[in-house]
């Protein structure tokens, strides 16, 4: 019997602690929106979207320009928020208004959850086919059919609880999303209990990659690819350990097959992202890391990529995540012009190679690190990874049906160096412009 009272103190302390965190991040107030983006902001609701077994509130955000097989995002809001909070602080509709997609907010309910949390972490809702992730596939289902949206370009997001239960769907529905983004969220399968969600989320957390992966793996029979992950995290989150960043990284690079190490490293601003390429050099898996940010969605107030509200959990870091996940979904792309098996690079960021851990330090410098407190992922990066450029160059041709012998046939890996030469006479040869 003591162990139980034990056990309950404990529970009850973490819910504490949990509930105090909660209510000082929620104390400011969001500023206020310009007047075309607050009448903009209207969502719909969808009363009958499917049978609905978790008991969500389902939203709509169409905008008025949203031609057939456009994109279709799925955004789940953090704990003790709405849906229409959560698209007013992000900026999801102002974006989809002048990029054409549309926008599906689940909402919790105060019945399933006091916090207004998402079930991240309870078996019958993080188990395909049931609960609230049979509820947002239900959801997903309605939009793809009422919209006319393309349902090879439906992508989730989240925050927080949200962001859990994102990474709850990618696990369970890999096959229906082509991509997804973590904001300040946890690896699939770190806890099964209330008392499991709290450790998990204050305490670090190791676990080897295989078996991260090996819970994604066991969530669905998918034998197809794995959706496209970006995971952002605050260096200074109190809420959800930075910690979970980095297994969310490991269980999804294991399961793409990706050395633990990223491709290449960059400091935008006080800011670290890392990257994972493939051997063709596509992204896969991209993650940032928000020098000094507590838990929140990071935004930008000023700028061409401004969108959104700051308000708690809308921080301003400098750096708009909305903006930066559209683009890496390639969201402004016209889905006709879009490869229907998979995605090409045409026009990379600069590779950090031989001086990757000096610009993790900078980026960790420009936050008020010192060299001490830099990331730890600084010595990971792999310096001698590197992009075969005639290899992706390649690719890109292929994808425009031309045919270009000279660089396809070359295996990865072979050229350190792009060869111009090479490239415009595969040029020439592909325009009907010379013979050999």
């Amino acid at each position: 019997m003591s162990d139980f009272h034990e056990a309950k103190a404990h529970l009850q302390g973490l819910r504490r602690k949990f509930e105090g965190l909660l209510e000082r991040a929620s104390g400011k107030e969001a500023s206020p929106l310009p007047a075309s983006a607050e009448n903009a902001n209207c969502l719909r609701e969808v009363a009958a979207f499917g049978s609905n077994p978790g008991n969500l509130r389902m939203l709509v955000y169409e905008p008025k320009r949203l031609p057939r097989s456009s994109p279709v995002v799925v955004a789940l809001h953090g704990c003790s928020q709405t849906a229409a909070k959560y698209d007013r602080g992000s900026g999801w509709s102002q974006l989809a208004d002048s990029l054409g997609f549309a926008v599906v907010y689940p909402e919790q309910q105060p019945a399933n959850n006091p916090n207004n949390c998402f079930s991240w972490f309870l078996p019958g809702d993080t188990t395909r086919g049931e609960g609230e992730a049979l509820s947002i596939r239900q959801m997903v289902e309605h939009a793809v059919a009422a919209l006319h949206v393309d349902r090879q370009r439906v992508f989730i997001t989240g925050l927080s609880a949200g962001g859990a239960m994102a990474s709850v769907m990618l696990a369970t529905y890999p096959e229906v999303f082509a991509g997804g983004a973590i904001i300040a969220g946890l690896p699939y399968g770190c806890a099964r209990t209330v008392q499991q969600a709290f450790e998990a989320m204050f305490k670090e957390q190791s676990m080897a990659a295989p078996a991260l992966g090996d819970r994604v793996r066991a969530a669905s029979k998918n034998r197809g690819s794995w959706p496209k992950i970006s995971v952002w995290h605050g260096t200074a989150d109190p809420i959800v350990k930075p910690a979970n960043s980095e297994e969310i990284v490991r269980q999804w690079t294991d399961l793409h097959g990706l050395a633990t190490a990223p491709s290449y490293a960059e400091a935008i601003g006080g800011h670290v992202r890392r990257v994972w390429n493939d051997a063709d050099g596509e992204t896969l898996i991209e993650a940032f890391s928000i020098g000094g940010m507590a838990h929140g969605v990071p935004l930008a107030t000023r700028g061409e990529d401004s969108c959104g509200a700051v308000g708690a959990f809308f921080l301003d870091a400098g750096i708009s995540s909305t903006h930066h996940i559209a683009s890496f979904w390639r969201l402004s792309e016209d889905s006709a012009a879009m490869p229907r098996t998979t995605a090409v690079v045409l026009a990379a960021p600069a590779p950090i190679w031989s001086n990757a851990s000096t610009d993790v330090a900078a980026g960790a410098a420009l936050f008020g690190a010192s060299d001490s407190d830099a990331p730890s992922f600084a010595a990971d990066v792999d310096t001698t990874r590197r992009l075969d450029p005639n290899h992706v160059i390649a690719k890109a041709f292929r994808a425009a049906g031309l045919s270009v012998p000279e660089l396809a046939d070359m295996p990865p890996g072979t050229a350190s160096h792009v060869d111009p030469a090479a490239i415009i006479k595969a040029a020439l040869k592909a325009a009907g412009l010379r013979r050999s």
